[in-house]
């Protein structure tokens, strides 16, 4: 009867015991996998700034230092005039939130007069209440998550740029690759970092302003305010600029403006919409002289 030798038992053990640690750590480090991916893209983008201060006698530790405080400032004001403007209108419904559930309950009863059904009684409040209750401590997570992610993302960024060698030649020594087809692979894959670190909040801008055009036109109350709101969703995956399309709409049918609605739908839906196709092919063949039929 054959057995298994002890020295391959040991082998095949050791191997699942390698194998069931890194599943472990990626499922751990899932929720801040953002924040290394974050540090790679602001890598791409600030290696060539990070040359020419070295270049003009910066030390490395300073110059890193500056281009990180620089980074930081330029999400984070952005980021910061983003929520100022929602915790407003947030505290607006808030303070108003007699007058929205009364919008609301007409079109509800509106609605329920169009389609001949109760829809009412099938609202379970309770189960609403329940399901806000929940995704607002899920929202408190997510945000304890991105800045432990932003953490992350910046003691990363600042070893990547001081360590700028150290990290190529351990590249080189431990990925499979001859070192020309590396140093290609890795001028692509700079060039396409950079396209769409740049491409996307660029194509979100153009968006953003041929959805504020049609506001401006339409007559939508507070234009700007929903200009921003779109152009942040242009960057979101799989939500795009519905996220400030739906909610004007909504509104403009609330205060009565029936034609004015369905006006700014279509505008969204088919103008808004095809401009993100056409700009993106534009914006990344000229960035990084990507295909047209690669980015489709």
């Amino acid at each position: 009867m054959n057995t298994l030798k002890p020295a391959l038992v040991r082998q095949i053990f050791v191997l699942l015991l390698i194998l069931f640690l890194a599943v472990l750590i990626f499922k751990e480090i899932t929720p801040y996998l953002s924040g290394v991916l974050g540090a790679i893209t602001l890598y791409a983008l600030l290696i060539s700034w990070m040359r020419k201060l070295l270049a003009r006698g910066w030390k490395p530790s300073l110059a890193a230092a500056f281009l990180m405080s620089g980074s930081f400032v330029g999400i984070l004001v952005p980021v910061s005039l983003i929520v100022l403007m929602l915790s407003s209108k947030i505290g607006k419904a808030v303070a108003n939130s007699e007058r929205v559930v009364s919008a609301v309950k007409e079109q509800t009863y509106y609605l329920e007069d169009y389609f001949g059904y109760n829809l009412s009684q099938t609202i379970d409040t309770s189960s609403v209440t329940s399901w806000i209750s929940t995704n607002l401590q899920s929202l408190a997570g997510g945000t304890f998550d991105a800045f432990i992610a932003i953490g992350i993302m910046y003691f990363m960024l600042y070893y990547m740029l001081t360590n700028r060698q150290a990290l190529r030649d351990s590249l080189i020594a431990y990925i499979p690759l001859g070192k020309e087809n590396l140093t290609l692979i890795g001028k692509e894959s700079n060039q396409l970092v950079k396209s769409n670190a740049l491409g996307i909040p660029l194509v979100a801008l153009c968006q953003g302003i041929i959805a504020l055009l049609g506001y401006l036109v339409i007559g939508v109350p507070d234009p700007f305010f929903w200009f921003v709101i779109t152009a942040v969703g242009s960057m979101i995956p799989f939500i795009g600029t519905a996220l400030g399309i739906l909610p004007v709409t909504i509104l403009l049918f609330a205060q009565g403006d029936n034609l004015q609605a369905i006006a700014i739908l279509i505008y969204g839906l088919v103008v808004v919409g095809a401009t993100d196709n056409i700009i993106r092919l534009y914006v990344l063949e000229r960035l990084a002289s990507v295909h047209p039929l690669i980015t489709l």
